[in-house]
């Protein structure tokens, strides 16, 4: 599977999540989402907080933005089979909604 079919289907799997907006990555393997709607939605205080929710709801992991100066965003990585990113992208969706 070649990174741009996995870089289309991360970017419009990520932006059906309520409260994420993600534009065309530009690193090799990673996606950079904005989740500052996620956060007010579930009643968080921060990417951190999101992050932490994701992994214990969803059993995701994804890097909050604020270690890297991008409070309000997380990163994660999409170098992965193509069957992983969705089931990865549905239990996002449930651990948000």
């Amino acid at each position: 599977m070649n990174t741009k079919k996995r870089n289309d289907f991360i970017i419009k799997a990520l932006n059906k999540i309520p409260g994420f907006e993600c534009n065309n990555a530009d690193g090799a393997f990673y996606a950079f989402p904005r989740v500052d709607k996620a956060i007010q939605s579930n009643n968080l205080k921060n990417d951190i907080e999101l992050a932490a929710l994701i992994l214990n709801k969803a059993g995701v992991v994804v890097v909050p933005g604020t270690p890297f100066g991008a409070p309000g965003y997380i990163r994660l990585s999409y170098a992965c089979s193509m069957i992983e990113l969705k089931k990865a992208t549905d239990r996002i969706t449930k651990a948000i909604e």
